[in-house]
């Protein structure tokens, strides 16, 4: 009988929704953050603690590093790449971030904050 309860739903398309398996997971948050000497845009960014987040970060001008120290997460920005890094806040405060490969007069200044609410 659960076989062919299985199969009826693999027919539909349901059980690849987890139904049956408690709540399907939403997708992460998407957001989109360009990197550009001497500056992040945006650079202050809304973010909700718990919510899980996919950063979709891309270069336009030099390999820029992008470095969230509380987290320990960094990945380098490759001029023409988009490169993903998936966070999840977890506690409400402000979470920096900032490029770590210097990119000329002004890099001290690249940087950004995450408003983590609760």
């Amino acid at each position: 009988m659960r076989r062919r309860l299985l199969l009826a739903l693999a027919g539909t398309g349901l059980l690849g929704l987890g139904l049956g398996r408690g709540r399907a997971q939403a997708a992460p948050r998407e957001i989109e953050i360009t990197a550009q000497r001497f500056h992040f845009t945006p650079n202050v960014i809304a973010l909700t603690a718990g919510e899980p987040v996919l950063l979709k970060i891309h270069a336009l001008d030099f390999t820029h590093g992008f470095y969230i120290p509380d987290l320990d997460q960094r990945i380098d920005l490759i001029p023409g790449r988009v490169v993903t890094l998936s966070i999840t806040p977890v506690n409400p405060g402000k979470l920096h971030f900032l490029c770590d490969n210097f990119c000329g007069d002004g890099h001290e200044g690249m940087d950004g904050v995450f408003e983590v609410s609760a």
